[in-house]
């Protein structure tokens, strides 16, 4: 067998299971999904830093002049940079002993 066999032969091997694997993803029906989506195990209280940033984040430009603003995004980034409290998870403050300074 030459090159140019071989290449036509590889071609039609290649073009054939393309085209098998096309065939076989188009018969397939459509299943729903076995199980329900995951729902959050209880509805918790708003936390109020987010609704905060959220009032901010509607100022607009105002928001970086005003004083509330100021003080949530500097509790939010100390939230983000504290490393190793559950209490980034729940909203809730932390005890003096338990933070990462």
């Amino acid at each position: 067998m030459d090159g140019k066999m071989l290449a036509r032969l590889g071609a039609i091997v290649f073009v054939a299971v393309a085209m098998t694997a096309t065939v076989i993803e188009l018969s397939r029906k459509e299943q729903p999904p076995e199980m329900a989506p995951a729902r959050p195990a209880q509805t918790a209280a708003p936390d109020p830093l987010r609704v905060e940033l959220l009032r901010c984040q509607s100022l607009g430009e105002a928001g970086p002049r005003d004083p509330a603003c100021l003080r949530t995004w500097a509790e939010s980034r100390r939230r983000f940079l504290t490393l190793g409290t559950a209490s980034t998870q729940t909203g809730t403050q932390a005890a003096p002993s338990e933070r990462a300074e």
